[in-house]
């Protein structure tokens, strides 16, 4: 028992290092949604394999918006008055501004849209500043840890971006024929505006995070702004699934122990990535078949055994046509090359990746004995079943949608992390902590 317990506290302290909030901001939040009992109206925006269809805007059912209540979509979430309202500044002034990481200043944007680092010594990398180093392992106190990698041999970590698209019924039916499950990070913006899509992710058991309410290159952000674009986006996944998650992914990767430092106070834990597909760019900067050859790379390195020892966390999108199809395409090849396809809270061993515990998951060990992997012939199977158009959609009124391409990770690059990062699995923890005994 002793041995057991030791192994399950250094995975614990490797894979969920959690500084928890005292802030329960959470409380305040509204739904009329019960995320254990999530019915879905049978309209064509939830039930159509056509782009157009699925996009027309709709008066959602137990989804009281008041646009007057809210930042304005796709701008900074202290948009719309947000950072004065009664509500937010009592977010900001129970927080404990004092203890915040020292000397670590807000990053200028330039006009390229990248961020300027001719200042910074990235050599010392004093404030684990990602978009700089890649670096994963935070330098200041009181700062949850990172997720980069699943700790467990020959696993692919199973993420998708920039969630929900208006348009994304057949590859949503394709994770569900299959049995997959994935980590979405949903942008607040998108949420607001198509709320049947955040509802279908926590229906179909995935698991669901902030990607910020606008795409903001966060460590260009004031305090307040960086706290408000997560903030609103927590508030509207709440709004919409009845659940607050505990997890979030910076747009473009850009955080540093500031933007982490203030995630931390609303119990959110940072997700990064070391596999990137690049499926953002295909056909737009990059010709497609270069993003295919990076898919079928990871596909190999599940052959190789470059994951011998510990698995990955991959970075995808679910903005437009092009990269819901490449997930498609490639998912039959990744459940043949690796043992384990996974969203990262079970891949962590993280039974409950929301605020409230109403939904548990389940760990690594029941989820890989009870769902094995999917042979490839049910995957193509279920592909051709999944045969609907996946397209990126419009948002209201017909604009062109804020979550394609422009809005995605290419404007910095979220490509920087692609070294294998070292990760130790829970089975090497247990068989490391025994050896000290027996």
């Amino acid at each position: 028992m002793l041995v057991k317990t030791i192994a399950i506290s250094l995975a614990l302290a490797q894979s969920a290092n959690t500084f928890v909030a005292g802030v329960e901001y959470w409380k305040n939040f509204k739904t009329q949604v019960d995320p254990t009992n999530i019915t879905i109206p049978k309209i064509d925006q939830t039930t159509s394999l056509d782009p157009t269809a699925q996009c027309q805007y709709y008066t959602p059912q137990n989804f009281e918006f008041d646009q007057s209540q809210w930042p304005n979509a796709w701008e900074i979430a202290t948009s719309n008055g947000m950072n004065e309202t009664e509500e937010f500044k009592n977010l900001y002034n129970s927080i404990d501004w004092d203890k915040a990481p020292k000397n670590v200043s807000v990053r200028v944007m330039l006009e390229d849209g990248s961020v300027d680092m001719s200042d910074y010594d990235e050599n010392e990398d004093p404030d684990c500043w990602w978009s700089a180093t890649t670096c994963t392992v935070p330098k200041h106190k009181d700062v949850n840890a990172d997720i980069y990698a699943c700790p467990e041999p020959e696993t692919w970590g199973l993420t998708y971006d920039d969630g929900p698209n208006c348009s994304h019924n057949a590859f949503y039916d394709f994770l569900e024929q299959n049995k997959l499950k994935a980590t979405m990070f949903y942008i607040g913006s998108n949420v607001v505006d198509w709320p049947y899509g955040a509802m279908r992710g926590i229906k179909d058991g995935h698991h669901i995070a902030d990607h910020t309410w606008s795409h903001q290159m966060m460590t260009t952000l004031s305090n307040e702004e960086v706290l408000a674009e997560l903030y609103y986006t927590q508030k509207a996944i709440k709004l919409a699934t009845g659940i607050t998650p505990k997890h979030w992914r910076p747009a473009y990767g850009d955080v540093d122990d500031r933007v982490r430092w203030i995630a931390t106070q609303l119990n959110l834990t940072t997700v990064l990535w070391n596999l990137d597909t690049d499926d953002w760019a295909a056909g737009e900067s990059v010709p497609k078949s270069t993003v295919e050859k990076t898919y079928q790379d990871f596909v190999e390195m599940g052959n190789n055994g470059t994951f011998a020892t510990s698995g990955n966390i991959v970075l995808t999108h679910e903005i437009d046509n092009t990269t819901m199809q490449l997930a498609l395409d490639y998912l039959p090849k990744i459940q043949k090359a690796y043992d384990h396809v996974l969203d990262v809270a079970t891949c962590m061993n993280i039974t409950h990746p929301y605020i409230e515990e109403t939904i548990s998951f389940p760990s690594f060990s029941k989820a890989v004995s009870s769902n094995s992997t999917a042979s490839a012939s049910a995957s193509s199977s279920s592909a051709a079943k999944s045969s609907g158009s996946v397209a990126s959609g419009t948002t209201k009124q017909g604009a062109a949608d804020p979550s394609s391409s422009s809005m995605s990770e290419e404007a910095s690059g979220e490509s920087g992390a692609s070294s294998i990062v070292a990760a130790v699995p829970i089975t090497a923890l247990i068989a490391a902590v025994s050896a000290l005994f027996f």
